[in-house]
């Protein structure tokens, strides 16, 4: 276990500058290239608003069970990062051990997506299981139809991001993902609104545009992956028929419990909105004004923790357990002193953030009262939940996934949901306790990732590798 005097910045300190300039240099560009994903998918929320209150709503509904799902498939995606990492570090045989674990991800894609496409053209018979009106389901499963083409290129996007992210050269994913801001705004509101002599196609537009940017972005990134020296030389496409039975064994191994994770923590989150929607509109407008301060924050410590398993699998690779140290702390304490800042914003001047997004009239203001209380409950839980996001990719960078499905399981579900019920319904906190219980989930599985990198030696973690 890390000594205290470990914790100074310096030459040779836990949190070195070399490896402080080293993570900075990788996340930055991840950071905002998360940033400006997000950024589509609001233009995406912003042109559906234009179309009336329930196109949007059954567009919502309809991305909440889309999104439930690919995060999953994401998440299998994800385990490509530490190996490809790894096998960076330890340089013998790199290349054709970095194209077998992509090429092991190319199958993955082939495999997933298929049945991914047969539940999701399927959506509207989903939302209607839930108890969605028919209207709602209609609409839903018209624009999902249109929509869902575009999973098997993101998938893509994101296993070629993997790829240039374990090289440490992602800034090409920033400028075609901001590139892809401004191509998805204009092909969706042409193809939604029917300008350009193109037809106006509604909610069937959104979903196409939405597809034809995913395409567009992934087929450039293949061509800079292919046509560029620094990565051509991995041949990544050669032989990608060849299906490598071992390699994508090791893939599903560590991929199946990061899906699961992240899909375990989306979930509660989705709970959490349904819960709200019990206490009236007031209450999910508050929660999911909240939500998004919350979530853009979040975009900070979830690349850091991106860079941090791509650095201590690098550091893994070479054998190097200073390293592997230096690399997890420096990428933690970055995040956790960010997170600390927004926490400090969201607790001094949470009504101005909140009327960012909600007019100031009299008509919303049991909706900022709420956003406001909920938003001070964001501010305490900012630390750890840069700090479980963090955790989590410092794990990953030792392939350990399973105990942190455990965790996310145990702290999410159990804890964060069983706090928040109680809290919410059996002491009438209602909302509050809502937050309340969140935040508690995510301190519980900070712990538990913080304890289990804490004890990386003694469980073997480093040395059976």
């Amino acid at each position: 276990m890390d000594s205290a005097a470990d914790m100074a910045i310096g030459r040779e300190g836990l949190v070195s500058r070399r490896e402080l300039r080293a993570t900075l240099r990788l996340a930055w560009p991840l950071i905002l290239a998360n940033v400006t994903l997000q950024v589509i998918q609001l233009t995406d929320v912003l042109l559906m608003g234009r179309l009336g209150a329930s196109q949007l709503a059954a567009a919502t509904l309809a991305l909440n069970l889309n999104w439930t799902v690919s995060i999953v498939l994401l998440g299998l995606i994800t385990a490509t990062s530490p190996m490809m990492a790894t096998a960076l570090g330890r340089r013998s045989n790199a290349v054709r051990d970095v194209r077998r674990t992509f090429r092991a991800g190319l199958w993955l894609i082939v495999i997933v997506v298929p049945p991914y496409w047969l539940l999701m053209w399927h959506v509207g018979d989903v939302m209607r299981m839930f108890g969605e009106s028919e209207q709602l389901a209609r609409q839903g499963q018209t624009f999902l139809r249109a929509y869902m083409w575009l999973v098997a290129p993101w998938l893509m996007f994101q296993l070629l991001r993997n790829f240039v992210a374990a090289l440490e050269r992602p800034r090409i994913v920033l400028w075609l993902s901001l590139a892809g801001i401004g191509l998805n705004a204009l092909v969706s509101w042409s193809l939604m609104f029917g300008h350009f002599g193109l037809p106006a196609l509604g909610l069937v537009g959104s979903g196409l545009g939405s597809s034809i940017t995913w395409i567009v972005i992934c087929g450039a990134l293949i061509a800079v992956v292919i046509s560029d020296q620094q990565f051509r030389r991995f041949h990544l496409f050669g032989h990608w028929w060849r299906f490598d039975r071992q390699r994508m064994a090791a893939l599903l191994t560590l991929g199946w419990p990061i899906g699961l994770t992240m899909g375990l923590e989306i979930g509660v989150f989705a709970l959490a909105a349904l819960f709200m929607g019990w206490m009236g509109s007031p209450a999910v407008a508050a929660h999911a004004v909240a939500l998004q301060l919350a979530a853009l924050t979040f975009m900070v410590p979830l690349g850091l923790g991106q860079a941090a398993t791509v650095r201590v699998g690098l550091a893994l690779g070479r054998g190097d357990r200073e390293g592997v140290s230096r690399a997890g702390w420096t990428a933690w304490v970055l995040g956790v002193l960010f997170m600390g800042l927004m926490a400090l914003v969201m607790w001094t001047a949470p009504h101005r953030l909140v009327t960012l997004f909600l007019a100031d009239v009299p008509a919303n203001a049991l909706t900022i009262a709420l956003a406001v209380s909920f938003l001070k409950i964001a501010a305490a839980f900012q630390l750890v939940d840069g700090a479980q996001v963090i955790g989590a990719g410092m794990l990953r960078g030792l392939h350990d996934t399973r105990w942190p499905l455990i965790f996310a399981l145990v702290g999410y579900w159990v804890v964060g949901l069983g706090v928040g019920a109680w809290l919410a319904f059996g002491r009438d906190w209602r909302g509050v306790g809502i937050w309340t219980g969140l935040a508690s989930g995510l301190a519980a599985v900070a712990a538990l990732m913080l304890a289990r990198w804490l004890m990386r030696e003694q469980l073997g973690l480093i040395a059976e590798r």
